[in-house]
């Protein structure tokens, strides 16, 4: 008897997160289909549903196909990207804080992306960001090499990283001239007014592949996160090669998604504290809830960032860093009970 209570409370367990996360798919296509409705030119709701189905050539065809259905799909990936790398990275450093951002990983996209614009020219800026956004990642790991790879080591090491590239970045911004300025600013910020279908497929081919890996071992984060290391270690968990093979995939990912869109902020630390709050620390669950919670966040905030001006569109991640900071604090204030 008690057994097969156990067994119906595990199953309402698990039922209430698969009914949470098929809530956020179901809210992430209602807000994509609203969406793409949306924008500074006026075309009416039903018609642009008939230019999804008809692919007509006309300039209505094309704002809808060229504009706003790939900047859609770009925020729905990098949104997802981020949310799904910043998750991994706070369990795998038992940290709340430890996201992406934090570890420099965006910053040094940011100072990639603003050598190329000064120096290089337009065409080298997501490439020369890519290769930048991976330094504090072997710079991290080799530190961690020599000191161990504890949580600790890793999150100063990269705080270190962010500093540094932040003040590098600021001092290129100060010699340029204005334009570039401009342009390096609203790359820092973050936006997705360059999403094209050629950065599509590569960007979310890098979400699929590395979604799989992830997940592949939340059940060895699932273990660090309630048991610690020393437990870890005799369940069989390695944790110093799970945090570096977490690590090297979580930014791996970071930088396929910020060499687009420029460093978009608050998504990959807000997003998973958002539905751990809601569904609880079990990274079997939590990973694809924070992946698409993600996507539907940044969605959201980009719909706001093309409309609530109009026709002036906004940098996307002005409006994260409005929204999500704010929205982040009256969640940790109503939460009573503790969740990390």
């Amino acid at each position: 008897m008690l057994r097969v209570s156990a067994i119906e409370e595990y199953e309402k367990y698990s039922l209430g997160k698969v009914l949470f996360i098929l809530t956020i798919l179901l809210l992430l296509i209602l807000a994509a289909g609203i969406a793409v409705t949306l924008g500074s030119y006026p075309i009416p709701f039903f018609k642009v549903y008939s230019i999804l189905i008809e692919h007509p050539n006309s300039v209505e065809g094309r704002i809808v196909w060229f504009l706003r259905v790939p900047r859609v799909l770009m925020a729905i990936i990098a949104g997802s990207a981020l949310a799904c790398a910043g998750a991994m990275t706070q369990g795998i450093l038992r940290n709340p804080l430890a996201t992406p951002y934090t570890l420099g990983i965006s910053s040094a996209a940011g100072l990639g992306a603003a050598i190329a614009i000064l120096y290089l020219g337009s065409y080298a800026v997501i490439p020369n960001a890519f290769v930048f956004s991976l330094i504090p990642v072997f710079v991290i790991l080799a530190i961690a090499k020599m000191r161990g790879a504890t949580p600790e080591t890793m999150i100063l090491a990269g705080i270190a990283m962010l500093y540094i590239f932040s003040a590098v970045t600021t001092l290129l911004m100060f010699f340029a001239n204005p334009e570039d300025v401009k342009e390096i600013y609203f790359w820092i910020v973050g936006d997705l007014g360059k999403a094209s279908w050629k950065a599509i497929l590569p960007t979310f081919a890098s979400l699929a592949v590395c979604f799989i890996l992830l997940f592949w071992k939340t059940w060895d984060v699932n273990v660090i996160m309630i048991a610690g290391d020393e437990t870890a270690k005799s369940l069989g968990v390695n944790p110093e090669r799970l945090r570096i093979f977490v690590m090297l995939i979580s930014s791996f990912l970071t930088a396929s998604i910020v060499s687009f869109t420029g460093t978009i902020g608050f998504v990959c630390l807000v997003a998973p504290h958002i539905c751990r709050m809601i569904i609880g620390g079990d990274y079997r669950y939590l990973l694809p809830a924070s992946t698409l919670f993600g996507g539907l966040l940044l969605l959201t905030c980009d719909t706001i960032a093309r409309t609530v001006m109009a026709p002036i569109v906004l940098p996307v991640g002005v409006i994260t860093n409005c929204l999500g900071g704010p929205m982040f604090l009256y969640l940790l204030l109503r939460r009573r009970r503790e969740y990390w």
